[in-house]
This record gives structure tokens, sequence and C-alpha cells, in this order.
């Protein structure tokens, strides 16, 4: 930015669909999946008014996991006051209720209920005269999420915790015990990426809460030991047969219950890191034996708590519950949910790691600002030129004043962090929202405005211009999902 950037008024929302898959053709798949398997895709073409029966039906009957196979990513400009309309009502990725998080920090800590997180947080706790009573020390709180670059757990504030409506989930089971409930769209670490849940099967690794030495990772640098697994794991073919003996125990295993060992382990010499002849077979328990002592033998260094890649034992359905997540702050947006590391579903620009652009929200002409009626219940009207002047001018005002404070301090050398402080919530921000299409039309059901509607909605008419957006490109992905949730009164299935 420059050192004389004048402010920049604008009165639009900005919605780009920024990557989708996502049609009509997954939903029929998904629903017809377990009767005929792949040709449902064909059926689709073949007879597209059966199909759109079959979708109709789905909404109709509120069948709503066979829209849940897709996926869409908008990037989304507009004033910071609409994202947290999107706090409200989420279109991520959630965790049960009954799902335990870390709470405090990692030396004087203990574990909480993500629903209690939630319900201190925004209904209040009660106290001792039965008062309910909103303590700042319920949204102050600290909970752990994973480094990527030094592989170890720290301490980070939470942002916010939400209530994301009731879904259907399903669970999942490591060769430890582990086990969470999570919604198939929620995203685990696993060998160096984010992966849906949804997409992990049986015999998949995930990465979980472990004590591993704390110079394991500095000795051998991350990219380098992603580099290692990725070779390891493309030589399996060729160190391992169709039937072969694990070199620990000697016992005989198809290859796919086996894995590639290092004989020598990587952290003992680094060279032998990529020798061919240092590869053997190993059953799937001694080599997560061999890797807990390999990390305490090679080392006995200090140990602290950072991650550890756990195998997939089981996944099933888990019925359906009221859900809830995380906002965690950059640069890592993680959070530890019964042992695993996930990630939470809201990544929005940040005014504490670079400087916000001076670009600020006013009503446009169309925006109706006189409010009428009761809560619950507003009607607004036009105000007439003179008032909508006056609001115009006195937003742009006290804009102004904030943005050469906002200067004025960062000139001064005062953190990014603490500067942003004094900006308002009409600055315009951008953040990243991924759902599918049963989120997004519970979203819309929500933030949308329609006749026709079984339950009518009244919402703030900026993020309804946001909502209307996302609508048109659902429309034009999904059109006769769309019409079936027009016509079964904008009541996502």
């Amino acid at each position: 930015m420059s050192d004389d950037a004048a402010p920049v008024y604008r009165s639009d929302m900005g919605v780009e669909l920024v990557k989708a898959s996502a049609s009509d053709a997954d939903v029929v798949w998904s629903a017809r999946v377990s009767t005929q398997g792949e040709a449902s895709l064909e059926a689709l073409d073949a007879d597209p008014g059966r199909s759109e029966g079959l979708i109709r039906y789905l909404m109709k009957n509120r069948h709503g996991t066979p829209f849940e196979h897709n996926s869409m990513t908008f990037l989304i400009t507009a004033p910071i006051f609409v994202f947290r309309e999107f706090h409200r009502h989420r279109v991520g990725w959630c965790v049960s209720g009954d799902t335990l998080i870390p709470v405090g920090t990692s030396k004087n800590g203990t574990t909480k209920r993500i629903a209690d997180v939630y319900s201190d947080w925004h209904d209040g706790v009660r106290d001792s005269l039965g008062r309910t009573r909103r303590l700042p020390s319920c949204r102050n709180l600290a909970t752990r999420t994973l480094n990527l670059e030094t592989g170890l757990l720290e301490s980070a504030r939470m942002v916010d915790v939400f209530q994301a409506g009731v879904k259907p989930l399903i669970r999942l089971t490591t060769s430890s015990g582990k086990s969470v409930k999570v919604t198939r769209e929620h995203r685990f670490w696993s060998a160096g990426a984010w992966v849906k849940a949804g997409d992990l099967v049986v015999g998949d690794v995930v990465s979980c809460m472990a004590t591993v030495p704390v110079g394991q990772y500095e000795a051998i640098p991350r990219r380098l030991r992603e580099g290692i697994q990725v070779w390891t794991t493309r030589m399996k073919p060729e160190v391992i047969a169709a039937m072969d003996a694990c070199h620990v125990c000697g016992g005989v295993f198809t290859r796919e219950e086996l894995e590639v060992d290092h004989v020598v382990p990587v952290s003992k010499d680094l060279r032998l890191a990529l020798d061919r002849e240092n590869l053997a077979p190993i059953c799937i328990p001694c080599h997560e034996v061999e890797t807990g002592r390999e990390s305490w033998e090679v080392t006995r260094r200090p140990m602290a708590s950072g991650a550890r890649d756990e195998r997939i034992t089981a996944i099933e359905d888990a019925g359906e519950e009221m859900t809830y997540d995380l906002e965690m702050p950059a640069p890592w947006h993680n959070f530890v949910a019964d042992g695993f590391i996930v990630h939470n579903s809201y990544n929005e620009e940040s005014g504490r790691y670079r400087e916000l652009e001076p670009v600020f929200y006013v009503p446009g002409p169309e925006r109706k600002l006189l409010q009428q009626g009761k809560p619950g219940h507003y009607e607004f009207v036009d105000a007439g030129p003179e008032l909508t002047a006056l609001a115009v001018e006195s937003t742009q005002r006290a804009y102004g004043a904030a943005h050469v404070s906002y200067r004025e301090m960062l000139a001064a050398g005062v953190a990014r962090e603490v500067a942003r402080t004094v900006l308002p919530v009409g600055t315009y921000s951008s953040m990243y929202a991924t759902c599918n299409a049963r989120s997004l039309m519970s979203f819309l059901s929500l933030r949308t405005q329609a006749e026709g509607s079984t339950f009518p909605s009244f919402p703030q008419r900026e993020i309804e211009m946001v909502a209307e957006q996302m609508e048109t490109e659902l429309a034009r992905l999904m059109p006769i999902t769309h019409r079936a949730f027009v016509d079964a009164g904008r009541v996502s299935p």
C-alpha cells in the first residue's frame, strides 16, 4: 500500500466460484450406488426424467446424504460484519458435541467437550447464586494447534466456536483405539496433506497427538521427510512381493498387510534413506512397534507434544447429531479433536499478518435504511435522499478517521495485529468458504428472503447479496437439485 493511498468506498459483494466438483449426476450416483454401482452415472443421461424424479423424492423426504458428495469453494469479498453472519451459520466441516478438545496451556490444561465450550462461550455459566453470566475467561481460551513446519503442538487462542446444525456423522477409529465423530467433509492431517474424512479408507494414516522427541523434526527438515516418505511408498511394489515375510517377526502376509521399512532407521543414518538395499517388508503391527521404539532409542532427548501417524482400523456411520467447529488463527488453522489433528473450515484474510487495504463499505442507493417492526419481523423502507446522504457522509467520515489512525500507528512501528483494532467492521476482507450442496442449501434457507419459503427468513441485506450469488452458482452447476430445493419450500434435506 502506498503512503498516500486514499480510502475506497464500495457497496457490492464479491463472490467467485474458484473450484467445484458438483453436478446433479453426483446426487443420482450417490443415491443409486448401493443397488446399481457406477451404472447410475449413465442412467442420468439415459433417463433424465427418472433421475429428476429421484432427486425430487430425496429432497421432499429429506434424505440428505446423497447431496453431500460434491464440493464448491467460493472466494468471498465483503465487509467484516458480513463474515460475522457467516460465523453464525457456517457451511463448513464439523465435529460432534462430545468431542474433547484440550483447553488451557500445555503446562496447565485439561480437556472439555466442544459443546460445553460453545455453551460457556455464547450462553454463559451459572454462578453460585443461580445467575447466568458471560465471563471473559470463557471467551479467551487456548487450545492446541499443530505447527506444520516443526511437527510440534503449540498453544493458540480460539477465535470462535460455532454450532453448525444437525448433520450426519461418521466415526473413525485408529489402531491405538482413538476414535472421533465428524462430518464427511471435515479434514484430517494425513501423510503431509489435508484429506476429507469421507475420502479416507481403512488402512490410511491420520496424524494424532503424541509425545515425540523434540529434536526429531529439526534433524530432518519437513520437506525432506515428506520426500523420503513418497519415495519409500513408491518402492513398495519393488520391495514387497504379492505374498512376503515380515523381516522382524517372520510372519507371511499379503502385500496389503505389509509396509516398507528402513532396516537402518533414517534418523540413525540419513545416507541410507534412499538406498534400495536398506528396505525390507514389515507387517503393520511390527511397524508401529518399531516406530515407537526408534523414536525413543535414537534420541533419548527431551520429549514434547507433537503428532504421529496412526492407521485407521474402522470407519462407520454414527447417526446424526448437533455439530460444532472451532475457528483457529493463522497460520495453521487446525486444532486437536479427540486426539486427532483436524482443520477448521473458515479461512479469512488476516490483518495480523498483512496490511489491510483501505476499502470500506457504504450503503448503495438501493439499500433501504429505515427499520420498522418488532425484532424478528423487521421491515425496511426507503430513507429518502437526505437521510441516505447523511448515512453515506457519516460512514465515510468515520472510515477516514479510522484509516488515518491505522496508518499513523503502522508508520510508528506498532504491530499490525494491534493497529488493526481501530478499523471498523465495514472494512472489506476476503475469505475462502467450502461447502457441499446440502450445507449450501441450509445456508441459503437462512440467508435469503424468498416467496414460497416454508420457514421465512429475514436476513441482513448485505449477506443476502452474497447468498444470492452463491445460489446462482448452485443453480448453474446443479439445476435439477436447485429446482427441487425451491419447489420443496427452500428447506435443506
